[in-house]
């Protein structure tokens, strides 16, 4: 044991495998445990495919192929055949789904027909419950699967729509301004001595009989008739130019312009920058065109007032909401290019408050560092790209692996549709070591791990932080690392339920070019000092690094579902700390485990305590002497004061409890609040005996007493047990 142990502790500080009971995971095809339940995705209902919806009034931009199938059965699958109908329609959505994970693209519709035709095929009840389910199905868009092209998809269909409800904005106000110039024009013209002249006349005069008039005599009687006052040849002059500029305008689709529109979409923000600077003098003119038409439509244009204003119109650029007026430019690069100049044309971007609409997509978060040596420093780009972004107060930021895109639709609206800039930081998931999974579990995993956590920054939703910066998209985001339930059977072929955390490390263990930074451990090797990988970075978290007397460990699975345990490197676990002090810092961001604000309560906490005793003393008689009329009766203390517990009991110390949460957050079955919201144990059976020793190890007032652990068979327990005795 002795041997194995040295053995384990030499490959965690080195990497290299001193024992053949040690041996590389990279022929076993292993992945984390917790992918065990998800090794063919088109079996499970979840978000995708998704459904790129044309732009109808009301509706919205995209929908998920689960969530239309479900609308569908909500109405049809009802009386005798309803359960039918439900298994049917189910088995239609599950083939369309494994088409659109082979890389089929097209109209839902379509797929949806052929999936109808040959599942239906010699089957008359299938048919007939396809049929009503079809003719329930009332909208239709392109199918889009989790790949590396879908986030560029649903960024451009929803950007595509914010510009063509941009287009239809202004092409109403530009119509109605043109045409009332026009009007001006033409009233004018009319009452000129052309207009007036009796060829004119004439000609305006339409079908029918001209013989019986004669125009000669009218324009003579309209002349003498009609006001002598023309347009001056100044507002003349101004009509005839707005109406130019708005109908040359390119910025929009036009029927008045035989000019080409604009393009607005961009491989670069370099090249957005460029158009951008070029076409802003033109942007300057059309957004003055439209004020000073507006004026001259009501008739409130003043020479002597406006022109002066109208000369130094747009010479600092224009403002937010002149700019809402035109399109939005879109950019999208990846984030290997940013290393280069595209880094500056981002900084200035959102330095300068540019509305450009950035996608900057990463396919790998675990590459190694530029460093050599095997130095890693895994999502580094997207990190920098993370703080640069909060840095700038105007930006709006959404930041999701492309698996947790559609929950963030509506976010992903709004910072399309805002005046400013917005920047997309997407994982896709595609490029790795990752072969055998799917981008969406690549992207869902590294979303768990907090290898790249999702957050969204909105600078118009408020004047502060908790107003604007949200984590609530994550995983459990109190938390440092989600923890999930694993059952498995042990070695007497009895089921054991365990709690574990998903960490870096095991998104990386399921990255074959990592491969040499694992090594497993046979069964009959493994031993009480191989820890959760997890559990170990949280006890270097409270500051006992140099201790040594555990070595990290990962549960895996094989193809056939047999447990693994490999040892790991401390290179991965310096890694895994590293990306959670990021991930911690989110967290004070987003207003959770705010150290600024746990300072200030313990503060006064403090100060109450003290105000506590100082009121108990200054209550204390100056002699306590029992009277004579009376024998002297002590005085009985609060029974959850004087109550004696074992030790063997966990139990909270609940009048002293200063109602900070924490116990809460770890297990809301397990604690919960009295009626002074105070914390109690509520069902010692909800939860575990690690998470009792957590709670007491998070209580700010060390109220919470473990006890001893109930179910023996509670992985880690000797660990567990020394952490409580702080707390007995």
């Amino acid at each position: 044991m002795e041997a194995d142990l040295q053995a384990h502790v030499a490959f965690f500080l080195s990497g290299k495998a001193s024992t053949p009971n040690l041996d590389t995971i990279d022929r076993l095809n292993l992945r984390p445990a917790l992918f065990a339940g998800y090794r063919d995705l088109t079996r499970l209902r979840y978000d995708f495919p998704l459904i790129l919806l044309k732009d109808e009034s009301g509706s919205p931009c995209v929908e998920s192929l689960s969530g239309l199938i479900d609308g569908i059965l909500d109405k049809i699958a009802r009386g005798p055949d309803g359960d039918r109908i439900r298994k049917h329609v189910l088995r239609l959505e599950q083939h369309i789904r494994a088409q659109a994970a082979t890389g089929k693209e097209g109209k839902l519709s379509a797929l949806w027909d052929k999936a109808a035709k040959e599942l239906g095929k010699n089957d008359k009840p299938v048919a007939d419950s396809l049929a009503r389910a079809r003719a329930n199905l009332k909208v239709d868009g392109e199918v889009v699967d989790c790949n590396g092209g879908m986030p560029y998809q649903l960024i451009g269909h929803v950007w595509a729509l914010t510009q063509t409800q941009r287009a239809r904005r202004f092409g109403e106000v530009a119509d109605r301004l043109i045409i009332k110039l026009s009007e001006i024009l033409q009233a004018d013209f009319a009452n000129s001595n052309a207009g007036r002249s009796a060829a004119n006349l004439k000609r305006t005069f339409g079908s029918g009989p001209m013989d019986k008039f004669d125009f000669d005599v009218m324009s003579k009687l309209l002349s003498k008739s009609a006001p002598k006052e023309n347009l001056s040849k100044n507002r003349k002059k101004r009509i005839e130019k707005l109406l130019t500029t708005l109908k040359t305008q390119q910025f929009f689709p036009s029927p008045h312009s035989t000019s080409k529109p604009y393009v607005f979409a961009f491989e670069s923000c370099s090249e957005a920058i460029k158009a951008y600077r070029e076409r802003l003098p033109k942007a300057i003119e059309l957004s003055k065109a439209v004020a000073i038409a507006e004026l001259e439509v009501r008739g409130e244009y003043s020479e002597a007032k406006h022109d002066r204003l109208f000369e130094s119109f747009g010479e600092s650029g224009l403002d937010p909401r002149d700019m809402a007026l035109f399109p939005d430019y879109l950019a999208r690069i990846h984030a290997e290019q940013l290393p280069g100049g595209e880094l500056g044309s981002l900084t200035e971007i959102m330095s300068l408050n540019l509305p450009i609409k950035v996608l900057v997509q990463t396919d790998d978060v675990i590459e190694e560092s530029p460093i050599s040596n095997g130095h890693l420093a895994f999502a580094l780009r997207s990190r920098q790209l993370a703080r640069m972004a909060l840095g700038m107060a105007g930006v709006f930021v959404v930041q999701a692996p492309a698996s947790s895109l559609f929950q963030l639709r509506d976010k992903i609206v709004r910072g399309l549709d805002c005046s400013g800039p917005a920047l997309f930081s997407i994982f896709s998931g595609v490029v790795g070591g990752h072969e055998q999974l799917p981008p969406y579990l690549i992207g869902a995993a590294a979303l768990e791990a907090r290898v790249f956590p999702a957050f969204t920054m909105d600078p118009g939703a408020g004047d502060d932080w908790a107003s604007r910066f949200s984590l609530a998209i994550n995983p459990q985001p109190e938390l440092d690392w989600p923890t999930h339930r694993i059952v498995h059977e042990d070695a007497n072929c009895q089921s054991v339920c365990e709690e574990h955390p998903f960490t870096l490390i095991d998104f990386v263990a399921c990255d074959s070019r990592y491969s040499k930074y694992f090594a497993v451990v046979p069964k009959a090797h493994w031993r009480d000092w191989l820890a959760d990988a997890g559990s170990v970075i949280a006890r270097d978290k409270r500051g006992d690094i140099d201790r040594i007397d555990s070595v990290p460990s990962v549960l895996l699975v094989d193809p056939e579902n047999r447990l693994h345990k490999a040892v790991v490197t401390e290179k991965i676990i310096r890694e895994a700390r590293r990306c959670l002090s990021m991930w911690n810092s989110l967290q004070e961001l987003g207003g959770i485990h705010n150290s600024h604000a746990e300072r200030l309560l313990a503060r006064e906490r403090s100060a109450w305590e003290e105000s506590a005793k100082a009121i108990a003393v200054a209550s204390v008689p100056a002699v306590a002497v029992p009277s004579p009329a009376a024998p002297a009766v002590a005085e009985a203390a609060p029974a959850e004061l004087t109550t004696e517990q074992s030790s063997d009991e966990a139990y909270i110390e609940t009048p002293r409890c200063a109602s900070c949460n924490e116990c809460i957050q770890i297990n809301d079955k397990m604690f919960a609040y009295d009626g002074n919201k105070q914390a109690y144990i509520k069902d010692i059976n909800a939860g575990t005996y690690a998470q009792l020793v957590e709670a007491a190890e998070n209580c700010q007032v060390a109220i919470i007493h473990p006890g001893k652990p109930r179910n023996l068979n509670e992985a880690g327990l000797d660990e567990l047990i020394k952490r409580a005795e702080a707390f007995m």
